[in-house]
């Protein structure tokens, strides 16, 4: 597949680049600064742009298969970053005709896992208090996804490990594993990837976690 990534130089986006690139995919990476991206390739296309002008980005979304992000608030003061930017992305893909679309949100948005004990339902509710604002951002760009145009899915990882890949996560179209504390960015770029092609998850949110 012909695939963009943004966010390319982040924690999951350069896992999703350096994945997509080992799969035979060709790989457009949108970067602010292009000396931070350290995965290259065959197929790579380094693509620097403004994102805060959907119109600088169209060229790199433009007759794409799929659009991948790994957008999102770096810290607390960052929280905001991950709705204007997926504006942006949003903007340029719909000007384009370009329809599917992954990106990343965190588990704590989605509905609580029926299947939790007392102590993982305190932690969940512990974190998204002190991490309300950022919440709060990925919420509201959850809400531009689905007033959006495009064939989206979310997906909600848990706390996020730098740990190799494993392939034994799991995954709940609408929901969220029970007890599934945490996962590798490894393992959510991988699950993706996975999901790009796969019509279950279109439109949905998508819970991931070991």
């Amino acid at each position: 597949m012909n695939l963009t990534v943004f966010g390319a130089t982040g924690g999951i986006g350069q896992e999703i680049v350096r994945q997509a690139l080992m799969s035979g995919h060709r790989v457009t990476a949108v970067v602010r600064d292009p000396a931070r991206l350290t995965v290259t390739g065959d197929g790579l296309e380094v693509f620097r742009a403004d994102l805060r002008d959907p119109e600088a980005v169209r060229p790199a979304v433009a007759g794409r298969d799929a659009v991948l992000s790994g957008l999102g608030a770096r810290s607390r003061k960052d929280a905001g970053v991950a709705t204007r930017l997926t504006r942006t992305v949003l903007g340029a893909m719909e000007a384009e005709g370009v329809r599917r679309l992954l990106v990343v949100s965190a588990g704590p948005v989605g509905p609580e896992p029926a299947g939790d004990g007392p102590l993982d339902r305190t932690v969940r509710r512990l974190v998204s208090a002190l991490l309300k604002d950022v919440y709060a951002d990925l919420r509201e760009m959850e809400a531009e996804l689905a007033r959006s145009a495009t064939d989206w899915t979310v997906v909600r990882p848990p706390r996020l490990q730098n740990k190799p890949l494993t392939g034994t996560y799991r995954t709940v179209v609408g929901g969220f594993p029970p007890r599934g504390r945490f996962i590798a960015r490894a393992d959510v770029a991988h699950a993706m990837l996975a999901m790009t092609d796969d019509p279950a998850t279109v439109k949905q949110g998508v819970g991931v976690a070991y």
